[in-house]
């Protein structure tokens, strides 16, 4: 390595701490100042990946054929897409899922920092990605105390290879996440690199009391959240939420749901009836409003069609369950005074009613964002609650 490449890439650390910091709103503490600057990001990065472009479509970014492109989005605070559609690439990339990837530098640091770390301390991490996590872990508490679980064989052998490449050895378990990692429990921290709609209680029960858990958080209606669970002596964990994550959500838990595959059929029958409720109000507002929505509806998900082929219906939002048992349907004609909007409603349940009644909750309780909504996880199941414990109701 020439002089000039170690002074590029230690200008270009030096830089994204900048910009890190500017995200925190303080200075990157030392400790993890000194593992940025001892673990390069572009050494856990693979030759080719993709990255989003101005229309946020994937593209391929080859190092030997792009090697500036590539070394800016390794130093940029960007998440680097390093697998897509689980190692099985298609031809078409505009249908191309994202699998796994490195996630930005700022929100890295930002969850570091919210695990609060102390020499000494064990730490599961669910998802090793691209090791860039795991090595920053080790740094700072050694590698005896770091476990990091990756359910991919392929990227767990490439996280293991980064991390032995720059002489760190932590504990790299190919494996199911979901189940935590027994085998070197109880950890102090468990931390996740994937999101989840319902945290795994293998990664409480291997916490020890005193614990934290730090996942990122989604529903079926809207992705992002950051939970932060702190670990009772009874086995249970309560904690609350932050806005700032939005991660690929745990294999384990993906559902492969289509609309017009698995929920709505050619016999169905649906009730008709209208509505005054915008449907842009709650299937197209600010995130904050979509995160405390999802929270009341549990497990409904919706779906724009934008050029429905419906006479006098210029789009139609579609609402489903995640079992595909009951839908809704909500349509606009293109007006621009529309009053009240026609509702299509099949299923056991009558979902357009539940968003209904979960809008003017939102309402009752002053517009609630995320830093006011809570999760309590038992043996039995989680509960969602509003700025206490006490008056939670149960998730799906």
């Amino acid at each position: 390595m020439t002089f000039n490449q170690v002074a590029l890439e230690q200008a270009a650390v030096r830089g994204l701490l900048r910009v890190v910091s500017g995200f925190l709103g303080h200075d990157v503490a030392p400790e993890w100042r000194k593992a940025a600057e001892a673990i390069p990001r572009h050494r856990f990065l693979p030759d080719r990946v993709w990255l989003s472009d101005d229309d946020d479509l994937l593209t391929l970014c080859d190092r030997e054929r792009e090697p500036e492109r590539w070394f800016a989005a390794a130093y940029g605070d960007v998440p680097v897409v390093t697998q897509i559609d689980d190692g099985q690439e298609p031809e078409d990339l505009s249908d191309a899922i994202p699998s796994s990837s490195a996630s930005a530098p700022s929100i890295v640091f930002k969850m570091l920092e919210l695990l609060d770390l102390a020499p000494g301390m064990r730490v599961l991490e669910i998802g090793a990605g691209t090791g860039f996590n795991a090595a920053l872990l080790s740094h700072r508490l050694g590698d005896i105390n770091v476990t990091t679980i990756e359910i991919d064989p392929a990227v767990a052998e490439l996280a293991s290879s980064n991390l032995n490449g720059l002489g760190y050895a932590p504990t790299v378990v190919c494996g199911d996440g979901s189940l935590g990692w027994s085998a070197q429990a109880p950890y102090d921290r468990v931390v996740a690199t994937c999101s989840v709609q319902r945290v795994p209680y293998a990664w409480v029960d291997q916490t020890r009391p005193g614990g934290t858990v730090l996942a990122p958080w989604e529903n079926p209606w809207i992705s992002g959240g950051l939970l932060r669970l702190t670990v009772g002596d009874d086995g249970t964990a309560t904690g609350r939420f932050t806005p700032d994550s939005s991660f690929m959500l745990i294999r384990t838990q993906r559902r492969d749901l289509r609309l017009f595959r698995d929920v709505v059929m050619d016999d169905h029958v649906p009730v008709e009836s209208t509505t005054t409720l915008d449907p842009w109000a709650v299937a197209d507002s600010a995130f904050e409003t979509q995160f405390a929505l999802g929270h009341r509806l549990g497990d409904l998900w919706y779906a724009w069609d934008h050029d429905p082929d419906f006479d006098d219906v210029e789009t139609r939002l579609w609402v489903s369950t995640t079992d595909g048992t009951s839908w809704a349907a909500v349509d606009w004609d293109g007006g621009d005074d529309t009053e009240r909007y026609p509702v299509w409603q099949h299923g056991p349940r009558r979902l357009w009613d539940e968003v209904e009644a979960a809008h003017d909750w939102w309402l009752a309780n002053d517009r609630p964002g995320p830093a006011r909504f809570g999760l309590t996880v038992t043996p039995d199941g989680q509960w969602a609650w509003l700025d206490d414990p006490a008056d939670a109701w149960r998730l799906p």
